[in-house]
């Protein structure tokens, strides 16, 4: 497999219900914050579900030239775009340098698809930045789509199609459909039941850019993204083949098979755990096959646990946090960052700290 080229993150975005901006999200989980609560929805018991919401005041209202388009429009459709706005005009910086977003979404539903096709046109609207549409897309893979996203960036960027390209996710669970149907599943934490996870919603995006970029523009990296890998799973919780693991295990292969430097050894890991046992089988499947690539004694972090599974914003959010955490000093650097989707997809991604860098 072909060494994977590297790229340097030189701006980021997030909002979360424990920040609404990336420094602040950052501060607030480093703090052990959380913001998961008894929310006004109620489950089957008409008891308060445990959820992780942004209050209605955290949003930006729409812009007054969305506000007709978007009646047609699912709500979470309309709540996604103005969870999106912020976060991205945070990563571009100001906005006015027009490069391609790749996109993660939710998974579509049995019952359609959460977000139209004009997402992206809305969300350019929104939050004021421009984008190259011609190599943006919107990839509607859940928890492993923004880790797909960085994936696909770098063969953007080694392609030399684009001086930069943003990555992100957004995502939300504030649905009655979907929230109905998951506690119909068995999946939401609720009363006494220990396996579950707790719904919530956010938005994370990352600016990413050629080696050498932060420098030719006088702005330090946060961190470098080294190798990515991904992989399908067959037996993953939708598909009645036998759930064996694989797709991770796979991924992270991948991804050490990429990378430039053989000798690092993981020191931090960024865990796509929700709080669902069924995600612990692959993740130790992964670590089995690949334990010498880590550390013995490596850091292991799940920041669902603060604020929530916020789905498809879960990847970047990590691969944030790993990076700000690298550059203040406070996570060991190198740092694994993967996620898995409730169906096949699956993706790991490899940052190290530009001191570390160096020092190499």
């Amino acid at each position: 497999m072909m060494v994977q080229p590297a790229a340097e993150i030189l701006g980021m975005g997030m909002v979360t219900p424990v920040g609404l901006k990336a420094g602040a999200t950052a501060a607030a989980i480093r703090a052990g914050i959380t913001r998961v609560s008894a929310s006004p929805i109620k489950d089957r018991d008409r008891e308060p579900l445990k959820a992780a919401f942004l209050e209605e005041a955290c949003l930006p209202p729409l812009v007054p030239s969305l506000k007709a388009p978007l009646e047609r429009v699912t709500a979470r459709h309309r709540r996604m775009v103005r969870l999106a706005s912020r976060a991205l005009l945070e990563a571009s910086g100001d906005g006015t340098q027009r490069v391609p977003l790749l996109l993660a979404l939710p998974e579509v539903s049995p019952w359609g698809d959460p977000v139209g096709t004009s997402f992206l046109e809305h969300l350019m609207e929104q939050s004021g930045v421009a984008l190259e549409l011609r190599h943006s897309h919107l990839l509607r893979a859940g928890r492993a789509g923004g880790l797909l996203a960085v994936e696909r960036a770098l063969e953007l960027l080694a392609a030399k199609r684009a001086p930069a390209v943003l990555v992100g996710g957004v995502d939300t669970y504030q649905d009655a459909r979907l929230l109905t149907t998951l506690e119909s599943e068995g999946r939401l934490q609720a009363g006494a039941l220990p396996d579950g996870f707790i719904p919530g919603e956010g938005a994370a995006f990352l600016l990413l850019a050629p080696p050498g970029e932060g420098q030719r523009r006088k702005r330090a990296p946060f961190a470098h993204v080294l190798s990515t890998g991904s992989a399908k799973e067959p037996g993953h919780r939708y598909s009645k083949e036998p759930y064996l693991g694989e797709g991770l295990a796979n991924a992270f292969q991948c991804m050490f098979a990429r990378m430039q430097a053989q000798r690092l050894l993981i020191r931090c890991v960024y865990a796509g755990l929700n709080g669902e046992r069924f995600w612990t089988k692959e993740w130790g499947v992964a670590y089995l096959r690949h334990t010498r690539y880590f550390e013995e004694e490596y850091r292991i972090e799940h920041p669902v646990e603060y604020m929530g599974d916020p789905g498809a914003a879960l990847g970047p959010v990590m691969v944030a946090l790993a990076a700000i955490g690298m550059k203040k000093g406070y996570r060991p650097s190198p740092c694994l960052v993967w996620c898995s989707s409730d169906r096949e997809e699956r993706a790991a991604v490899l940052l190290q700290s530009t001191e570390e860098l160096k020092r190499n």
